[in-house]
């Protein structure tokens, strides 16, 4: 009778997005990157899915450096550019022009990857998140642009018949998503300290902008509900030893559309030092020896 052999844990990585408190996370990535720690699947959301496409091809380092060398460029992301073009960031400097050309991404190497990637949108007519997978960026980058397109200051984007923003919208941290797709061994990267607890920010600009589309403004009328939810399920879940959590050893200050390149800097180190810390715990956690 032949051995049966007990099926594999497939571990899964969650990226909390946050503007340019997602800087936080790159820190984060890169000490993964040093350390040789990959997941068979990532899921990012807004500034988690930016920076987690560069962990997924293996560029250490490239999110820091061209966040510091462009976050002054108007093009990169400004007020300005809403007033031209009804959109926070330059579409095709941000996605194509620095990507392609400024500061190449390795298209290659990111489609190659065994490591199965995720961006979270928000569907805005079913007003549900949406983890859209992934496989070849460049074909597929409009999913990225749409999982960080921030409401209000961006055009919805039009993926496969759907309309889709901003996946911090419905689901800032989609753990749910992860299991049900069988990830067991979960690890997730918070942008937000231990204990923070999101306030109601119900706006009439909601319905005046989004009115069409009842279902997104319910969702996003109730997202600190969601959001306080989640956060207590990971919890729960990071007490039943399921989930391995990173989160800022103390409160972020840097506002989400922050320009300060040594601001930026800060943050980033301090993703990096929280990683350092937990480093031997975290290992321990996925099995991983040494």
């Amino acid at each position: 009778m032949e051995e049966q052999k007990e099926p594999a844990v497939k571990t899964g990585l969650v990226l909390e997005g946050g503007g340019m408190r997602g800087i936080y996370t790159a820190g984060v990535l890169d000490v993964f990157m040093e350390q040789n720690i990959t997941f068979d699947g990532v899921v990012g959301v807004s500034a988690g899915a930016i920076h987690g496409c560069s962990y997924v091809a293996g560029q250490r380092g490239r999110s820091i450096r061209y966040y510091r060398k462009y976050c002054r460029d108007k093009r990169f992301m400004s007020f300005a550019n809403v007033f031209r073009h009804g959109e926070l960031v330059d579409t095709q400097f941000c996605y194509h022009e620095i990507p392609e050309k400024l500061d190449p991404y390795d298209y290659e190497a990111f489609n190659r990857s065994e490591t199965a990637f995720y961006a979270g949108c928000s569907n805005l007519e079913t007003g549900r998140c949406e983890c859209i997978r992934i496989t070849d960026m460049k074909e597929q980058v409009d999913v990225l642009r749409a999982s960080a397109s921030l409401p209000f200051v961006s055009h919805t984007v039009r993926y496969d018949g759907k309309r889709l923003l901003d996946g911090g919208c419905t689901d800032s941290i989609p753990i749910r998503e992860l299991l049900k797709m069988g990830y067991t061994r979960n690890v997730a990267v918070l942008t937000r300290h231990e204990g923070y607890v999101k306030k109601p920010e119900r706006s009439p600009l909601a319905f005046l902008r989004y009115g069409r589309y009842p279902r997104f403004v319910a969702a996003m009328n109730h997202r600190y509900k969601t959001y306080n939810q989640t956060v207590k399920l990971i919890r729960k879940l990071e007490q039943e030893g399921r989930v391995f959590v990173i989160c800022p050893s103390r409160e972020l200050t840097i506002s989400r559309t922050s320009s300060d390149p040594d601001e930026l800097q800060e943050v980033y180190d301090l993703g990096r030092a929280d990683a350092e810390k937990k480093l031997e715990d975290l290992k321990a956690f996925l099995g991983i020896a040494g």
